[in-house]
This record gives C-alpha cells, sequence and structure tokens, in this order.
C-alpha cells in the first residue's frame, strides 16, 4: 500500500503531511520554506518526499473564495498542481480547503500555542487538517 501526501501550498511556505500506510491518519512532517526565484526547490524537496515516504497520490489543497468560486490563489495552486503531475505521473487532487488555516490556528490557539510557535506550524497542521479531511472521504465512500 502506498501513502498519501498532503500540501497546503502558500505563496512563502507549504506545509507537508503524509497519511499512514493504511489511510487512516495523517501525520505532519515539514514546513518548505518556498524560494520565489528557485521553484524547481521546492519540486525537487516535494520529488524527495514523494520518493522517501513511497507516496502513490498527492492531495494539495484548493484555496476557494467561499462562494466557491477560485480566485488567483486557487488558480496558482491548480498550476502548481499541474507540475507536480507531470513531473512525477501521480495522479494529484485538489481538495477543498476552505477555512483549514482557520481551523489549524484554532487548534493552536485551544492548544495554548504560542503566537511565535504557532507561526511556525501552522501550514505543517493545516496539511494535515486538509489530508485527514480527504481521507475522512474516502472512508465515508466506502
Amino acid at each position: 500500500m502506498t501513502r498519501i501526501l498532503g500540501l497546503d501550498v502558500g505563496t512563502k511556505t507549504i506545509g507537508v503531511a503524509v497519511s499512514d500506510l493504511l489511510g487512516w491518519t495523517a501525520q505532519g512532517v515539514e514546513t518548505i520554506r518556498r524560494r520565489p526565484n528557485h521553484p524547481e526547490e521546492d519540486l525537487k524537496r516535494i520529488q524527495e518526499l514523494i520518493s522517501e515516504y513511497e507516496i502513490g497520490t498527492v492531495v494539495i489543497g484548493l484555496p476557494k473564495n467561499m462562494n466557491g468560486s477560485i480566485g488567483p490563489s486557487g488558480e496558482a495552486c491548480q498550476n502548481f498542481a499541474k507540475e507536480i503531475e507531470s513531473l512525477t505521473g501521480l495522479s494529484v487532487i485538489l481538495w477543498d480547503e476552505r477555512l483549514t488555516t482557520m481551523a489549524a490556528e484554532r487548534t493552536l490557539i485551544s492548544a495554548d500555542v504560542s503566537r511565535k510557535k504557532r507561526k511556525q506550524v501552522i501550514d505543517k497542521l493545516a496539511a494535515v487538517i486538509i489530508l485527514q479531511g480527504y481521507m475522512d472521504s474516502q472512508k465515508n465512500k466506502n
């Protein structure tokens, strides 16, 4: 069985999560600091993670506006997904991520995590929430 990679793609960072082998739980792995002048570095790191964790599917959070339309950041995520797909040949799924960053923030605040620490882990936690939401939806289909 292969794992699923979850990504929360932002302009400055990419939160990364992976599933367990059974596809039940998502764990945060890391936050990739993006290098705007070297986008190939982001893709290279993602390829390394795909290889290391034996990933079979990639789930990328798709930021939609509250009315369901797709704005500039959603378009950027769609383009990023196409790049990952053509680079790796893996199936890439775009998953509605509305409110995941807010949910991550609430979780960290309720856990009494300091503002400075929250900044360091929020994208990774958002990736966990995106991936867990996707996996839970798949369980409900079976």
